[in-house]
Formats: C-alpha cells, structure tokens, sequence
C-alpha cells in the first residue's frame, strides 16, 4: 500500500510539473502566500491569507472578480489588493459592532441625517 501511495505521489509531482491544469498562476499563489494579521471580528488573532479574504463573505463576488482583473493586469500591486480587502473588512467589522451596540447605532444615525442635511 506504502508504494502506491508513493507511485500516486509521483505521478501527480510529475503531472504538476508539465503544466497539469491543477497548476497555480504565481499570482494566485502570491495572494495565497501573504498574509494579513487583522484584529476584527472572527479574524481576531489570526493570521488570514490576501486569498481567503478575498473570498470571504466581506468581498461580494463583482468587487472580487474587479480586484482579481486588476491586480492580474499589473494595474494593481499585491500590497494595494492587501490594503482594499483589509480594509473592506475591517470596515465591514467595525459596522457590524456598531450595529449590535444601541448607542452607537443612534449616534450613527444622527450622523447620517445631518449629512443628508448638509445637502
């Protein structure tokens, strides 16, 4: 069974190796490699990829699909796709806790009116 497990092995290494549709562009790679330390929400403590963030349930799927085509053209650097989306979620989070919080939401929403005010 151990020399199975080994020829599998080397089959699938082998296929990689001649260009196997399995195979990750080295821009998906590179956003699956770096990692965040965000301290917000379920992310608290944790070190989360560029990649995971990016399809996590913060990025809707159109703001993702933009990002991706952005930083695959070069119009947009791994560091820059790593702020937005950190960025996003934190955000995200941070409203999130607003929302669970009662005086906060009413002084949000104050907030608000007097913008629409300002108009």
């Amino acid at each position: 069974v151990a020399v199975k497990a080994s020829n599998k092995d080397t089959v699938t290494a082998a296929g990689e190796k001649d260009g196997d549709s399995t195979k990750e562009e080295p821009w998906e790679s590179a956003l699956k490699t770096t990692v965040v330390d965000l301290d917000v929400g379920e992310y608290r403590g944790h070190k989360v990829s560029v990649w995971d963030l990016l399809h996590s349930k913060y990025i809707p799927e159109e703001n993702r699909k933009e990002l991706l085509e952005l930083y695959q053209a070069g119009e947009l650097t791994l560091d820059q796709v790593k702020t937005v989306v950190s960025t996003i979620v934190s955000k995200a989070e941070a409203a999130k806790a607003k929302e669970s919080s009662p005086s906060a939401e009413s002084t949000a929403a104050g907030a608000e009116h007097t913008e629409m005010q300002d108009r």
